[in-house]
């Protein structure tokens, strides 16, 4: 009999270990300080600033920032309304009359469910036709064969069938499909160190599809693809606990959060997870607005998949601003980044001297400002990327990529990453 008990003592154990991810218990002045570093952009209601993930975040979480919720919403309202009266492109190049990107369309229509509101009426009807023409034509681009290529990524291909999908809109099984192949085939969504965001994105879309049944026809290959992509999550752990890195975790913890199938390896590689995810809040790690609203529902134990029917009615903490520290009178430190640019000709290699703190932003400017350096960005949700550096345009299926040298891509976008004195930056044009 001790043998036995000590048996199902060992089974009782594992069996309470395996259970659905839960990232609970994380501190609460660590939390609240993450909701304010979101307050100040909620004052920036430019059309090319404002951001619907920073709405459907907070709306998502245990923190809310009262009446400047109300409004941020109104202006994202306005804004989005306007942009579909406009011509399809601008000839002029200005990024604030352009019309919204799949990925920026379907995340306003994840804020509007997140204040428990449907589309519906012409302009909603407008902005689904809008969002299922995105997807159509991405589908046509890839091709009857698989062969072809996005214009956007899978990651906004998955995010518009999800935000379709919480509205109870239904997405052609076709273009269902194209993500199940990616999935099943994995060549399109594992080639880089970002693949972790694009599975989940994809997982994320499956779950809402498996829940509303919205796609019967293709209900088990959803569940398996599903079970495929956690599968493919929990092995892209990191001895730290981040699944893929730091920066991919919160997505990826969204989709393992609402897991229906618990397993011991589950429980584990969350409780790993909120480790890290613990020591990254302690050392300020999330300062993209992109990365904290998508870092809060999974502190509130939610995910984009709870739209489907979201508690509007749920009590949330009132967000202060946080106090502001005096500035210290001091000499500023200066550092010197070591700037290179490779795939164009003649090459460029250039020391810059910058303030200590300044972003890669800042360092590329200084640059322009005192040599022959040039660089253009294009605004994003995530923050501004390169477009154009030396007067070389990326160009179809090409990109800008930043490295510290000699080979280690940045995590972070140019905003957000600040060099270290002595540090190598490279900017390399790469196909892909």
């Amino acid at each position: 009999m001790g043998h036995l008990g000590a048996l199902l003592f060992l089974l009782g154990g594992l069996g309470a270990l395996a259970q659905i991810c839960e990232i609970t218990e994380v501190d609460s002045t660590l939390v609240e300080r993450l909701g304010q570093r979101l307050l100040p952009w909620m004052d920036r209601l430019s059309p090319e600033q404002l951001n619907p993930s920073i709405y459907v975040g907070l709306r998502l979480s245990r923190l809310q920032a009262g009446a400047k919720e109300a409004h941020y919403l109104h202006s994202l309202k306005l804004s989005y309304q306007k942009s579909l009266l406009r011509p399809s492109s601008s000839k002029d190049g200005n990024d604030s009359e352009a019309k919204p990107s799949m990925g920026q369309l379907a995340l306003y229509l994840l804020a509007l469910r997140a204040n428990c509101e449907f589309v519906g009426g012409r302009k909603g009807d407008r902005l689904v036709s809008q969002l299922k023409r995105f997807l159509e034509d991405e589908k046509a681009a890839i091709g009857h064969n698989h062969q072809g290529h996005l214009r956007t990524s899978y990651y906004q291909y998955g995010l518009g069938i999800l935000a379709l999908c919480v509205h109870q809109k239904r997405v052609h099984d076709s273009v269902v499909g194209k993500l199940l192949y990616a999935v099943e085939h994995e060549s399109h969504l594992l080639q880089d160190h970002v693949s972790v965001d694009t599975m989940a994105m994809a997982g994320l879309a499956f779950s809402c599809l498996e829940l509303s049944n919205l796609n019967p026809s293709q209900r088990d290959r959803i569940s398996l693809a599903l079970r495929r992509v956690q599968e493919k999550i929990l092995k892209a752990q990191t001895p730290e606990g981040y699944f893929g890195n730091v920066y991919s975790t919160p997505l990826a913890l969204q989709l393992l959060t609402g897991s229906l199938s618990p397993t011991v390896e589950l429980g584990m590689a969350c409780l790993k997870a909120k480790a890290a995810l613990q020591a990254s809040l302690q050392h300020k790690t999330f300062q993209n607005p992109l990365m904290i609203s998508q870092l809060l529902p999974v502190l509130n134990q939610k995910s984009y998949v709870d739209l489907i029917s979201p508690d509007c009615q749920a009590p949330r903490a009132l967000l202060e601003p946080a106090p502001e520290t005096p500035p210290q009178a001091q000499v500023p430190e200066f550092i010197d980044v070591v700037l290179k640019v490779s795939g164009v000709s003649p090459s460029y290699t250039h020391s810059v001297s910058v303030p200590a703190g300044s972003s890669l932003e800042d360092v590329l400017k200084n640059a322009q400002e005192h040599g022959r350096f040039r660089f253009r960005t294009q605004a994003s949700l995530s923050g501004p990327f390169l477009t154009s550096v030396l007067g070389k345009k990326a160009g179809e299926r090409e990109f800008w990529q930043v490295l510290q040298a000699p080979d280690t891509p940045l995590q972070q976008g140019i905003a957000d990453y600040r060099p270290k004195d002595g540090e190598t930056i490279e900017l390399r044009l790469v196909s892909w």
